[in-house]
């Protein structure tokens, strides 16, 4: 075995080679802010926030209106874990294991497996975001893109995106299994290469972008989240609410409505994330689109997978290095390893000890929805 990471570098990075080549969803579709810079857990980074502009009237006039002031907010995105994957190794199983010729071989995929582990990780917090979504689509328990030449799942995930005045671009959809599959399977003009325009999708399973959205899948997706047990909740406000509305009064009702639970008005076709806390009911930015009158019934969703549409810049993923004491600990060697597909930088320290030698691959990261407006869940 190496006595050093300069030697090790190259096994490192064959080991990323491995780990890139599979699919993590979420890594890939969200905003990155990946850097070796090493914070503290719990540090918060700060993102504006600028409010709408109010427009006014042109009225020729001696000197222009002095107007135009706003107050920019801010909102804050924390490393939240901080987390590391071991390798450790005695004299004797080094010896061992080199007898055998094969050694490169097992610490090539025991830093593949280290780096799978911490990936993994990050993919689940930034599935867990959908209860950040704005408005939901689809039908709860059924996977999309079931039906045949029908992308439906697809124009109804970008009309919410398109109503609440995302950007046209950089647009990410993730999927689970049974949606993807359904696409792969069941959706043939996507692999009819006279139709498609490409062969991606027949010979090597490659969606690649579809009605603006950039395709992905996840295996972090939860198969099935449980709703909450609210049910019979009104509207209790006599004057009823406009649209853009997010906190409603509700009565009558009994049980829970979480986070991440779909309600629905009746005679209005939107389904809004929302979560009850009291007698209030609050929704997801941009709030209403229609407006609400007074005693209107709530019907809360079903039981549903989490597949997430969103721009990019609206899901952040921060990433830095854990954090070290100053002048270093115990490590003899610190190096940081850049993975050069989804650009996730990696620490990784060697630590000699007595007749041994411990390795460890570390990250820290933070994950947030900073802007619900701009993300949508196609409900499976």
């Amino acid at each position: 075995m190496a006595n050093n990471l300069n030697n090790l570098i190259p096994i490192i990075y064959m080991a990323l080679d491995i780990i890139a080549r599979e699919m993590y969803g979420f890594t890939m579709a969200a905003f990155r802010n990946s850097s070796a810079d090493r914070v503290a857990l719990g540090q918060t980074v700060n993102y504006p926030i600028v409010p709408a502009i109010v427009t006014g009237d042109i009225v020729p006039a001696p000197i222009p209106p002095d107007d135009g002031d706003m107050a920019v907010g801010n909102g804050t995105l924390t490393i939240s874990k901080s987390k590391y994957a071991p390798i450790k190794w005695t004299g004797e199983e080094q010896r061992a294991v080199s007898q055998t010729g094969i050694m490169q071989n097992v610490i090539v995929q025991q830093f593949a497996q280290a780096i799978r582990a911490l990936v993994n990780l990050i993919e689940v917090d930034l599935a867990a975001t959908y209860i950040g979504a704005s408005r939901a689509v689809g039908t709860a328990g059924a996977a999309p893109f079931g039906t045949a030449g029908d992308f439906t799942d697809f124009a109804n995930s970008l009309q919410v995106l398109d109503d609440n005045g995302a950007p046209l671009t950089d647009r990410q959809l993730v999927l689970g299994s049974a949606a993807i599959s359904n696409i792969r399977g069941k959706q043939s003009v996507l692999f009819k290469i006279n139709e498609a325009g490409t062969e991606d999708l027949l010979r090597q399973g490659i969606i690649g972008r579809v009605e603006g959205f950039d395709i992905h899948t996840s295996a972090q997706i939860p198969i099935a989240v449980a709703k909450g047990t609210g049910a019979g909740y009104v509207v209790n406000f006599a004057s009823g609410y406009p649209i853009g509305a997010t906190a409603i009064t509700v009565s009558t009702g009994s049980g829970t409505i979480i986070a991440g639970d779909t309600v629905q008005f009746t005679g209005d076709p939107n389904r809004y994330l929302a979560t009850l806390s009291g007698t209030t009911l609050t929704l997801a930015l941009p709030g209403l689109k229609k407006p609400l009158a007074n005693a209107t019934a709530i019907t809360v969703g079903g039981n549903f997978t989490p597949n997430m549409f969103f721009v990019r810049e609206a899901v952040h993923l921060l990433t830095r290095l854990p954090a070290m004491p100053d002048g270093g600990d115990d490590a003899d060697d610190v190096t940081e390893i850049t993975d050069p597909l989804s650009g996730l930088v990696f620490q990784v320290a060697m630590y000699r000890q007595y007749r041994r030698i411990r390795y460890e691959v570390g990250i820290a990261w933070g994950v947030k929805v900073v802007k619900p407006d701009f993300v949508g869940l196609l409900l499976g």
